[in-house]
């Protein structure tokens, strides 16, 4: 085996562009891969301020970020393009909600992501990863085939969240539901020239109207789900229940069925897409450095029992640090943005109410300030001391952290673990291309071949 600190695998990566970009390119560039709005040199200065239109800032100084994301959370709230494409999917959840509004949501949630309870949906985890296990099996056959793992990899966690968001998962039509979130994406999810200039968010975009009614009915199939649940609750724990069940701790408040609609939906959004990424980039990285793949397949070998489960996650370090470097690589929430509320002063620059304060994700993973060679592929760099704090935030960071995170990260580790036992995986094709629009995806798939072990 090869010592992985020698020779380090170097993946794909974006373009970033050398040349300022005018408002027509910023918006060709944006609506191709939002990565290529990105500049080279953020990659290498704490901060970089541009105007097109509106003005703004891209900040990846961990000590500006922290300002951003925790001393000062209420005045960067989310930004109004960050509203204007997301709102009219998943509403006032809890993942786009704001000041007490957010608070409240919060404050009922945190139980049900509670350590106790993400124990409990394991069990959902290690069925959904059984099932990839056949399906793989079968397109394998003895011999080994190519497979898209970034296909499947969608498959799996799609049938995770269904099943911990609805016990069972029978009571909603999962291609429909996938489908719209799909359509959704392509037609509103991209950036408009109107966003670039500041023009309000009330003006209208192209593909606005035609994404209102595509997600209409998924919110149609939300609200019957939640009207039957609410009139005839399940024995089956699952995360809508226990939404419904919750309280806020201060005021006793409960969500009413808007809510509960809304949020259901932003965590199957969420919820599926961004672990299926990760472990879709994962394997990617693994199918291209076998001396990391065999380190983290002899961890899952080592075992105990039919699929790995809660109680082997301490005895997988290094597929742990797998997942954590490719999420640093390939951020699935690569790009987040905020608008600026009050004067602030951010690497020594004025903010002033109404810029937009970009955190380019990417481009802090790989900053050539923060981390030794930055575009390598290094999974041992997460096995010793931790980044420095606001330097690594594939979850965000401060009290708007992904509340999701812990259930994220045992899904990842027990499905990739039960991959590892029972195939290997070889690079077999043209590599993807990182493109982001909401979140950032392996354009062309990740084809790998698949032999059984």
């Amino acid at each position: 085996m090869k010592d992985l600190a020698d020779t380090p695998f170097i993946p794909v990566r974006a373009e970033l562009h050398r040349e300022p970009l005018s408002i027509l390119g910023t918006l060709r560039a944006a609506r191709g891969n939002l990565l290529a709005i990105i500049p080279w040199n953020a990659t290498r200065q704490p901060m970089v301020t541009g105007k097109t239109g509106l003005r703004w800032h891209m900040v990846m100084s961990p000590k500006a970020l922290r300002r951003v994301l925790r001393d000062r959370v209420e005045d960067y709230p989310k930004s109004t393009v960050t509203h204007r494409i997301l709102g009219p999917g998943i509403g006032e959840s809890l993942f786009l909600a704001e000041g007490a509004h957010w608070r409240w949501q919060r404050r009922t949630a945190a139980p049900v992501f509670s350590h106790r309870n993400l124990a409990d949906l394991a069990p959902v985890m290690q069925e959904a990863a059984r099932a990839s296990l056949a399906r793989l099996e079968r397109a394998a056959g003895p011999g080994g085939a190519t497979a898209d793992l970034y296909d499947e990899m969608v498959a799996v966690t799609f049938d995770i969240i269904c099943n911990v968001t609805l016990a069972g998962g029978g009571q909603i039509d999962r291609a429909h539901v996938h489908d719209t979130i799909n359509g959704y994406i392509r037609r509103v999810g991209r950036v408009s020239l109107l966003d670039i200039v500041g023009a309000p968010a009330w003006a209208p975009r192209p593909g606005a109207l035609m994404g209102r009614r595509v997600v209409g009915s998924l919110h149609e199939v939300a609200d019957r789900v939640v009207r039957e649940r609410l009139a005839a609750p399940s024995d089956t724990p699952d995360l809508l229940g226990m939404l419904m069940d919750s309280a806020d701790p201060d005021s006793g408040r409960r969500m009413n069925p808007q809510e509960l609609r809304d949020n259901l939906l932003a965590f199957i959004v969420a919820g599926h897409e961004t672990t299926a990424l990760a472990l879709a980039w994962a394997l990617y990285l693994l199918g291209h450095d076998q001396a990391a793949q065999e380190r983290a397949r002899a961890e899952a070998m080592a075992l105990e029992g039919d699929l790995p489960g809660p109680q082997d996650l301490d005895a997988l370090p290094f597929t742990r640090a797998v997942v954590e470097e490719t999420m640093r690589l390939y951020p699935p929430a690569a790009f987040l943005s905020r608008t600026a509320r009050a004067e602030d002063r951010l690497c020594g620059r004025v903010i002033t109410p109404g810029d937009t304060v970009m955190l380019p994700i990417y481009a802090l993973h790989r900053h050539h300030m923060l981390w030794e060679e930055p575009d390598a592929f290094r999974p041992e760099r997460f096995l010793g001391p931790r980044p420095e704090r606001f330097s690594y935030l594939p979850f965000g960071d401060g009290p708007r952290i992904c509340i999701g995170a812990g259930f994220a990260m045992m899904e990842a580790q027990i499905v990739l673990a039960a991959l590892l036992r029972r195939f290997r995986f070889e690079a077999d094709g043209p590599d993807p291309v990182p493109r982001l629009f909401i979140t950032l995806r392996p354009e062309g798939g990740v084809k790998l071949r698949v032999r059984p072990i």
